[in-house]
């Protein structure tokens, strides 16, 4: 359990969505759209997207993953980083579109 929340309310809390879902339910929050990764006039994941190769990309994209669930417990923002993980994989897994396409 994580502060008190039971595993049933976890999994309601971080259900996977699309990235157009989470986009549409928050326009400005710390997990889908910091406001200082829009510095710029553009987001940072947009940026590195486009400049990326696709293996470039799935690569930041699975380390952010990692990083968010191994620190999910120290910073006392549990549920924010296990939701900033999920979108980390929910973006990473739209890379790959149809399966078994690399």
């Amino acid at each position: 359990m994580i502060r008190g929340m039971s595993r049933e309310q976890l999994l309601e809390e971080v259900k996977p969505t699309t990235i157009s879902e989470m986009v549409a339910q928050v326009k400005n929050d710390a997990v889908n759209s910091p406001d200082h990764y829009k510095t710029g006039g553009i987001e940072t994941i947009d940026f590195i997207e486009a400049k990326a190769t696709k293996e470039e990309l799935r690569g930041y994209l699975k380390f952010n993953v990692v990083k968010y669930l191994s620190r999910a417990k120290y910073k006392g923002h549990d549920l924010q980083d296990l939701k900033k993980a999920q979108w980390y994989l929910n973006r990473l897994v739209s890379t790959y579109g149809e399966p078994n396409e690399d």
